[in-house]
């Protein structure tokens, strides 16, 4: 465990408080905790890869299925990226297929070990670029300073498609009958990849990577606000307070789940000082 989570990939984690796996042009802050009162292993999984040259990869994966099946799962998704996207010196414009590759990897083993599934949900940041890869209702949300929501993944779920639609509220989503619903996830031959368009990361956004045990307790809304200001650090805190206060009480009224969740920002780019530059 150990030794994994210094090489950025926590598997069955139970984190006090949330690490800090900031590189030279990130700040990245990870939680992941096993659902309030159970002990069994937390079945999610999360992955943070520093790329160099200004790039980097986060990923968070939601094992379906149960002890031990669901927990293989996801921890077989962040890993097999792992080995795509940090082998050797990879060219950015390379980066997009070595993710493809480690997505259909990761499911045909899911499918040969009969490990259940699990959903995926990847983002990739070069410079100030952004991209997502999803299968299953794991999420991503880039939020600016004031709160906009300026790119988020849709939920492969009939609850994600009707919020999407226009169809279902998206507050009144946290208590549908059908949210714990998929319509996709990796360990099925019809698994499929949703690849979001780029787009950018200016220097006082925050992006949220996140499993339904966060999602359906906090709406996007609030999400939005507790995430977008503030040290980075403090507003992982907030996000777990906030998780464990649907939770953990005995009368709560959330949905008890293993709850993990990445935030990045990108580091302020230092500014050149008046009056000096280059003089002949």
């Amino acid at each position: 465990m150990a030794e994994r989570e210094r090489a950025g990939v926590f598997i069955d984690a139970d984190l006090e408080r949330s690490a800090d796996c900031s590189t030279a042009n990130f700040e990245i802050h990870v939680s992941s905790k096993p659902r309030p009162g159970r002990d069994t292993p937390n079945e999610d999984a999360a992955g943070v890869f520093d790329l160099g040259r200004g790039g980097v990869v986060v990923a968070v994966a939601d094992g379906l299925g149960g002890l031990p099946r669901g927990q293989a799962a996801a921890a077989c998704a962040v890993e097999t990226l792992w080995g795509h996207v940090t082998v050797g010196e990879l060219e950015p414009e390379h980066l997009r297929s070595a993710i493809l590759d480690a997505f259909e990897e990761a499911n045909r083993d899911i499918i040969a070990s009969g490990n259940g599934g699990t959903t995926l949900v990847v983002a990739e940041i070069q410079g100030d670029r952004l991209r997502t890869y999803h299968v299953g209702d794991s999420a991503a949300m880039l939020v600016g300073q004031r709160g906009a929501r300026k790119w988020e993944t849709i939920s492969h779920s009939p609850v994600g498609y009707g919020v999407a639609a226009g169809l279902i509220d998206e507050a009144k989503a946290l208590e549908h009958e059908d949210r714990h619903y998929l319509s996709n996830h990796l360990g099925t031959p019809e698994m499929h990849i949703e690849v979001g368009s780029p787009v950018k990361f200016a220097d006082k956004d925050t992006l949220l990577v996140a499993s339904d045990g966060v999602l359906d307790n906090i709406a996007p809304e609030m999400l939005g606000d507790i995430i977008r200001k503030g040290p980075l650090d403090r507003a992982a805190e907030r996000v777990i307070e906030e998780v464990e206060a649907r939770t953990v009480p005995e009368d709560a009224t959330g949905k008890p789940d293993d709850a993990t969740f990445i935030l990045v920002r990108r580091r302020p780019r230092s500014k050149p000082r008046a009056g000096t530059g280059a003089t002949r």
